[in-house]
């Protein structure tokens, strides 16, 4: 149940986040937090990062639904007896919920952190982005563990 709260949490904090943004700042604003490395920027996206299959919002409510019942699958069959693949799956639940709701109802999703690395713009991101890559790398990392546990033990 925690991993279901935690996830509720994600999408709270997302859209809390996001709707400050809309009320506050004009689409392109900018508000300088560390000075060429880091922004809030009001910006809208109908694709994913990098603008990539923009305004296919119809792949985009697929994809997700499969990803949100996976997830939960996954969290009923794994999050009792491994906490970090509880963590990660809600992570991914939160932030996949969190921009599915953005894409519903208002056919785009709503990004600020903007951080530059050099003369590299990183694509903006949010709060549900930041969910889901953490939870990725999360499930990425306790694959790895797992597979080399394995591993050792067939030797």
């Amino acid at each position: 149940m925690q991993f279901y709260i935690l996830a509720v949490i994600i999408v709270l904090a997302d859209h809390i986040s996001k709707w400050w943004i809309v009320k506050n700042m004009e689409i392109g604003e900018q508000i300088p937090v560390i000075e060429n490395v880091f922004y809030i920027t009001s910006h809208r996206n109908t694709g994913a990062a990098w603008g990539i299959l923009a305004g296919q919002m119809w792949f985009f409510y697929i994809i997700t639904t499969i990803v949100v019942i996976t997830v939960i699958y996954y969290i009923r069959k794994y999050a009792r007896t491994s906490k970090w693949m509880g963590l990660a799956l809600a992570l991914i639940l939160g932030g996949a919920l969190g921009n599915f709701i953005d894409r519903l109802f208002r056919k785009e999703v709503v990004d600020f952190f903007d951080i530059y690395f050099g003369s590299y713009d990183y694509p903006i991101f949010n709060v549900a982005d930041s969910a889901l890559v953490c939870g990725v790398v999360i499930v990425l990392i306790m694959t790895f563990f797992d597979e080399k546990k394995k591993g050792r033990t067939t030797e």
